[in-house]
């Protein structure tokens, strides 16, 4: 895990808990005084955005802590541990806007000072517009799985804020339903988005594999070191910053041990250049016995 990351994703995390925390106060008061639902669903998921942000900084600290004598593989995974609580607020959140904008698409309420939410909403789009930029931008140069779910939370607070001011314009124009309408479709967007954020969560705890992409680009990076005949059983996944990456060369039965050490040496310092900070494992195999069972090899 490099220092670059470290610094990285911790800004991301100040960055997010302090822009909700300002967006939370200012959507408190512009729901007060306009008495919109679509503004009171964007206040609402505004509040579960800082408590998730406030335990993304406290993950993100946690899991940037190096390995030590009970976890030797490192806290990394305490980034998608993360992701899935912020699925389960999110999921309560969003169930919050449905009931509530049923609610007002039954009993529908006149909107008082319109034209302050919409001013409000603008603001806040254009806010939660830098931080997303920011945290996406982070996203490419780390990875994080716990900077890409808070970020998750933004973008649907950017669209959520799109429709808001859609949602007032139409109110104010004579249309009081649509405040609910948009309500409603808020609650169900982040729904889905929860449930996309907590599956990729649970994935992750289950060691699902590298993308496709990078499995190629190992095989390649491995299988082209000269000395190298072949590779099989290659294994990866990732937990938080880290990558973790197991592979058998398949390599000339008459090498001495010597130089089969120095060719696994050559794989692995590609693949460190390639994937920064990644634990590699990996194991020589004769290619003669590669494919026979264990007792074959006898």
């Amino acid at each position: 895990m490099t220092e670059k990351y470290a610094r990285l994703v911790q800004a991301a995390a100040w960055a997010a808990t302090l822009t909700a925390t300002f967006l939370l106060f200012m959507k408190l008061f512009t729901w007060w005084y306009t008495g919109s639902v679509s503004l009171l669903a964007s206040l609402v998921d505004s509040l579960i955005d800082l408590l998730a942000s406030v335990t993304n900084l406290v993950v993100v600290r946690y899991a940037l802590q190096p390995a030590d004598e009970e976890h030797k593989f490192g806290h990394g995974k305490a980034e998608s541990l993360a992701a899935l609580a912020q699925s389960a607020f999110i999921v309560g959140s969003a169930c919050f806007l449905l009931l509530n904008g049923v609610e007002r698409l039954f009993k529908p309420t006149e909107l008082h000072h319109p034209e302050a939410g919409v001013l409000i909403s603008g603001i806040a789009t254009i806010i939660t517009a830098v931080l997303v930029l920011f945290q996406k931008w982070v996203v490419r140069k780390t990875g994080s799985q716990a900077i890409a779910a808070d970020s998750l939370h933004y973008q649907s607070d950017l669209l959520m804020n799109i429709a808001i001011i859609v949602a007032l314009g139409l109110a104010w124009y004579g249309f009081p339903v649509a405040d609910a309408i948009f309500a409603i479709g808020i609650g169900i967007f982040i729904l889905v988005s929860a449930f996309k954020m907590a599956y990729d969560a649970v994935q992750s705890l289950l060691d699902r594999q590298l993308p496709i992409d990078d499995q190629e680009k190992i095989y390649t990076l491995a299988s082209t070191v000269p000395g190298v005949e072949g590779v099989h059983d290659l294994r990866t996944r990732q937990a938080g910053a880290t990558r973790f990456i197991q592979l058998h060369l398949e390599l000339d039965d008459n090498l001495k041990l010597v130089d089969a050490h120095r060719i696994a040496d050559v794989v692995e310092d590609r693949l460190e250049i390639a994937y920064p900070g990644a634990d590699i494992l990996i194991h020589q195999d004769p290619v003669s016995i590669v494919g026979k069972s264990p007792r074959e090899q006898i």
